[in-house]
């Protein structure tokens, strides 16, 4: 069956992760223009795009939708959507940018590393400390939108918590996930690429 670019454009789990794409300026505009309320809806919209990731892939494969343009896209959407708080966010003071640097240099290399697998037929599963780092770093970023202080009730009292103090330490929490998860993906690049060219040796005579 021929495949049509407009077609796989225009199919629903496809049109979901045009939406994610399409919320990023507006993110950006109400964390731009910062207030208690905008700051509010900033991380409201944020937390919606980002918990939403599951929904595009998931509704490609329970309808048979799965197309080569959305393989692109959906992890193209999530690192978007990222990448674009995170700037935004070193811009207006309240992520250093040098977390930012380590995150996007995380991205860099374990994408290379995974496209230089593919090339040799290999295939290594993302670890459980990945989804760690992904699932920390999302509410840590939400939290950070947030960035006023918010009282909370307890049982015993009511507490102002800092949405950017909680935020920053979610961050950093997510960077060493991060970090581990790089260095285990490296780890198990290695084992598969040289236990797989040390079994095509001929043995030793």
């Amino acid at each position: 069956m021929a495949r049509s670019l407009k077609a796989e454009f225009l199919n629903a789990p496809n049109a979901i992760t045009f939406v994610r794409m399409a919320a990023i300026p507006v993110i950006l505009w109400f964390t731009w223009y910062e207030s208690r309320l905008n700051s509010f809806i900033a991380a409201l919209l944020y937390a919606v795009v980002s918990a939403t990731d599951f929904l595009d892939g998931w509704l490609a494969r329970r309808k048979n939708l799965v197309t080569v343009i959305g393989k692109f896209l959906d992890p193209l959407a999530d690192k978007l959507v990222v990448m674009a708080a995170l700037i935004m966010l070193v811009h207006l003071g309240r992520v250093a940018a040098w977390v930012v640097i380590v995150i996007m240099a995380r991205e860099f290399i374990i994408n290379g590393l995974r496209t230089i697998a593919m090339s040799e037929g290999i295939v290594i599963a993302a670890g459980q400390e990945g989804k760690y780092k992904t699932a920390i770093q999302l509410v840590g970023i939400v939290f950070l939108l947030l960035h006023y202080k918010y009282p909370v009730d307890f049982v015993v009292a009511t507490v102002d918590v800092d949405a950017n103090a909680v935020g920053t330490d979610l961050l950093y929490l997510s960077l060493f996930f991060s970090v581990w998860s790089a260095w285990k993906y490296f780890a198990d690049f290695v084992k598969a690429v040289y236990r797989q060219d040390g079994a095509a040796q001929p043995p030793p005579r």
